[in-house]
């Protein structure tokens, strides 16, 4: 008599392990493929001006409208919403907000209006671009055409005793930037008091802007009636002076007589050298000094 063969309870335990982490094995299979395969972020778009440029260029005359276009470039796997917005120069854009489809490029037009009075030269704006959490920004650079004038003045000039320092305003009136100089000079009752030569300010002056500083007088006369002159310039502008006539005294209670000596000794003085000069002409040969 034949007797059924017993199953192996080594084989059966074996098939029965190989039957339990075969899906295992596929599901991670699977989400290796996922992985390699997956799309870039929302975080991987792009905004660039067109043509690859490094940044946005446009030049014409005050009163122009300038056109350009950014590119939108979204390589993920859905739609991405970017808003456009422009900072430092007067921008605009058709839609301030674009939905770019997915693994798609989008060129968006925008404009830069330039006013009547906007001044010749070069000037700097950025467009802004959002979505997603994060911020691209643009450079954005501007060439107005028209005559170039350098002009700067140098304006309310005046003594802060308490400060001890001479305050005053310097204005761009022309249509570039300026690297303005300046040179400081104060002459007393008898003579030079202060001479600060010309020298190069840290700062620019961007066309049509006013801007107040300081120069630092720490050591002024104790008793004089001075006359203080500032004088700024730049390349390519003619020198500008502006000054104050300011008498210091040694005490309040003093100050009338003090400014009534001084107002007389002034007036002394000038009249010694008009009689002086007016003896140098006379003489033969003689030469104004």
């Amino acid at each position: 008599m034949r007797t059924a063969a017993r199953p192996d309870r080594h084989s059966a335990a074996r098939a029965a392990h190989r039957k339990a982490t075969r899906p295992g094995l596929v599901a991670a299979a699977t989400a290796l493929l996922a992985v390699a395969v997956a799309p870039p972020a929302p975080q991987d778009w792009t905004a660039t001006p067109a043509a690859g440029r490094p940044y946005a260029y446009l030049e014409g005359p005050a009163g122009s409208v300038l056109q350009d276009t950014l590119s939108l470039t979204n390589p993920g796997g859905a739609p991405l919403t970017v808003r456009l917005t422009g900072q430092g120069a007067p921008v605009s854009f058709a839609e301030p907000t674009v939905t770019v489809p997915a693994r798609t490029r989008a060129d968006v037009p925008f404009a830069v209006t330039l006013t009547a009075d906007t001044p010749p030269g070069e000037h700097r704006g950025t467009v802004r671009a959002e979505a997603a959490g994060r911020e691209v920004r643009v450079d954005l650079r501007l060439r107005v055409s028209g005559p170039r004038l350098a002009a700067l003045t140098v304006e309310d000039v005046r003594f802060d005793d308490a400060a001890g320092t001479l305050r005053y305003t310097l204005v761009n009136r022309g249509s570039t930037v300026l690297a303005p100089r300046l040179a400081v000079r104060a002459e007393g009752l008898f003579g030079t008091v202060l001479d600060r030569p010309e020298r190069s300010l840290p700062f620019a002056l961007r066309p049509g802007e006013r801007t107040t500083h300081t120069e630092p007088w720490p050591d002024p006369p104790a008793l004089d009636s001075v006359t203080v002159r500032l004088t700024a310039t730049a390349p390519g502008a003619a020198p500008s002076t502006a000054g104050i006539r300011t008498a210091f005294a040694p005490g309040p209670a003093l100050t009338g007589v003090t400014v009534l000596l001084l107002a007389a000794a002034g007036g002394v003085g000038h009249a010694v050298r008009r009689r002086i000069r007016s003896r140098v002409r006379r003489s033969p040969g003689g030469a104004t000094p």
